[in-house]
């Protein structure tokens, strides 16, 4: 049941925040206009072009950010149009195409219902909405919704779509609306979302011809018959006796709040034919059909499920390097909620994709979740019109073997070196971590072992108790396998290749001799002696010999 419409919209807990932007007039005149601009493309495209330039749920959020800006610059708003209006459609609907307000959650659901009853609940079809005429029990016209007023004649197409019947028994002269829809078996909303089910149904209803192959992946699902019975019950009983089954099956009567919620958590996470985004809640009786306006009603209003995406503006582009050298870039955000989780960040993988996205702060971003736990970065939907810069840090300058020390640029790879040699797969240091290395603010990796309770105490934001832990877990750490001790320092993994013998017999190898060994192949067994020769890890050894950790040799 698509519904761009120019009514207010009630999104879920987006994080578009209440505070208004600090912004000159001459930023908050580009921005409002962009903002405009990118919306105004979209409807173009989706009400002219029969496609979706954009998800639905990214659509209403911008339309969201555009009115609450508008409303913080109401100088420099632009006149929003009704993305509906203008549409090339001629053929009048006999009943008006409603659009829907849409809810936020339980509360507003409450607010809404106050003393209404006779309420029923259904799926929110995910597809194109129509109109069906017929006269004499034959299908006389099929119009697109277009402004809800007038649209398009679809008749000569659904002439190859089976789903939508030819002749209808029992109808007489009646107007139906609905929803095609594009079959999906068994889909389950919650798992795979959208899938752009309404985007190819609306492509394939605006091409100049439609092929009986595409034509039979299209299905109808009616949900009012706006001169049918009176009552609900009897109307889903019409339906059902003209053969829509699923009007009557995925209809239900609800007397609460709770068992509304109810309903739309089930038919989330349960199979249905179709995308689904999420549900209406009408009530049974309406007013005539001949007094329904193009804009939302009273008596009916849609709550979606949970966003599968959502748009967040970037407020800062950071980079983080890691242990190895990696450089990864992270955008912090404008906190978003997605299934029910607050997400602040998000991680892009590499340099270059940064680069080939050119994210930059003000930007909108659109934010999935990746196996619904990951947030990850979809696309970037609406450039800032101030395109600040950002400077990366150059990757030439890290690698698996730079910043064993504190200096200007190594700060993160360091303090990454000394989280990964406490962590689980160096020494295994119980309670030390991260936070605790930054606060010691060493220079070396290995300057920890220098430090005893007094020492520690020394340090700011460490009390004599956390001390004198931090003293014995480091003394502790002296008697770990020497095997242990490598992987802390850092050593390139060895995957099945079996590591015998101490720093001495180690460090002698050479490339070829580690590419003897069973398992390891020329890049790492490159990798492996460029470790073991490499200056500040021999420091590091020596280090340890003189410490008297066990493998790296006794002091003479």
């Amino acid at each position: 049941m698509k519904a761009w419409i120019s009514a207010p919209l009630l999104l879920p807990c987006l994080a578009l925040a209440n505070a208004c932007p600090d912004w000159p007039a001459d930023r908050a005149n580009a921005e409002l206009d962009a903002l405009t601009r990118r919306i105004a493309d979209w409807d173009f495209a989706y009400h002219h072009e029969g496609h979706s330039a954009v998800d639905d749920e990214l659509y209403d959020q911008a339309r969201a950010r555009l009115a609450r800006l508008s409303s913080c610059f109401p100088v420099a708003a632009l006149p929003v149009r009704d993305p509906l209006a203008g549409s090339d459609g001629k053929v009048r609907h006999p009943a008006a195409q409603t659009g829907l307000d849409k809810l936020r959650d339980i509360n507003e659901l409450r607010r809404w219902m106050g003393q209404r009853r006779d309420l029923w609940v259904q799926p929110k079809v995910d597809g194109v909405a129509v109109t069906l005429v017929y006269r004499e029990s034959r299908l006389v016209q099929v119009i697109s919704r277009g402004d809800g007023r007038h649209g398009q004649d679809w008749t000569p197409h659904a002439g190859r779509i089976a789903a939508v019947p030819q002749k209808l028994a029992g109808i007489g002269d009646g107007v139906l609306q609905g929803e095609l829809f594009w079959h999906l078996p068994d889909h389950v909303q919650a798992e795979r979302g959208g899938q752009g089910a309404r985007g190819k149904v609306a492509g394939l209803l605006n091409r100049r011809k439609l092929t009986r192959r595409d034509a039979s992946g299209i299905g109808l699902f009616i949900w009012d018959w706006p001169d049918g019975p009176v009552q609900m019950e009897m109307r889903l009983q019409g339906l059902q006796a003209m053969g829509f089954t699923d009007a009557e099956a995925l209809t239900r009567p609800v007397a609460s709040a709770d068992e509304i919620a109810h309903w739309r958590d089930h038919w989330y996470r349960s199979p249905l034919p179709f995308a689904s985004d999420g549900i209406v809640i009408r009530q049974g009786t309406r007013p005539a059909a001949r007094r329904w306006k193009p804009q939302p009603p009273n008596w009916a209003i849609a709550w979606k499920y949970p966003f599968a995406k959502a748009l967040a503006e970037v407020r800062a582009v950071e980079f983080k390097v890691g242990r190895t050298g990696r450089v990864t870039p992270l955008l912090q955000l404008e906190p978003v909620t997605l299934d029910d989780r607050r997400i602040q960040r998000v991680g892009l993988g590499s340099l270059q994709r940064w680069r080939q996205l050119d994210v930059r702060p003000g930007d909108q971003v659109a934010i999935a979740l990746a196996g619904l736990t990951i947030p990850r970065l979809e696309s970037v939907v609406l450039r800032a019109a101030e395109r600040l810069p950002v400077e990366a840090p150059d990757s030439r300058q890290y690698h698996a073997l730079s910043c064993f020390r504190r200096s200007p640029g190594c700060e993160a790879q360091f303090l990454a070196r000394l989280d990964w040699l406490g962590g689980p797969g160096g020494l295994a240091l119980a309670g030390v971590g991260r936070g605790t290395w930054a606060s010691l603010a060493l220079d070396g990796l290995l300057d920890w072992l220098a430090l005893d309770a007094p020492g520690l105490a020394a340090r700011p934001g460490i009390g004599a108790a956390r001390a004198t832990a931090l003293a014995q877990r480091f003394d502790e750490a002296r008697n770990r396998p020497f095997a242990r001790w490598l992987k802390a320092l850092g050593i390139p993994p060895t995957g099945s290749a079996k590591l015998e013998g101490d720093w001495s017999s180690l460090s002698s190898r050479t490339a070829a001799d580690w590419q003897q060994m069973e398992g390891l192949g020329p890049a790492r067994a490159e990798q492996l002696a460029a470790f073991f020769q490499h200056p500040e890890v021999r420091v590091l050894a020596e280090r340890l010999q003189a410490e008297g950790v066990a493998g790296f040799g006794a002091p003479q």
